[in-house]
């Protein structure tokens, strides 16, 4: 499923991500890569606040519905 629709604070683990190999190398340097832990931490305006890997991070929508997880 994708990062978008997990409930907040529940640790997923990244499966997959989705999209070309810019959006790809983005979200790796961010942290999201395949069997990283990940867990939203809120959500405003539409963007999702996420924690991975010790950092917090803003994802937009788009970026969200990229990254497809499991509990």
């Amino acid at each position: 499923m994708p990062l978008s629709l997990s409930k907040h604070g529940i640790s997923v683990e990244v499966k997959r991500i989705s999209g070309g190999e810019e959006v790809k190398k983005r979200l790796e340097s961010m942290g999201f890569t395949v069997g990283a832990m990940v867990t939203i931490v809120s959500e405003l305006a539409g963007s999702l606040i996420v924690s991975v890997k010790d950092s917090r991070i803003a994802l937009n929508q788009d970026l969200a519905n990229r990254i497809f997880v499991a509990v």
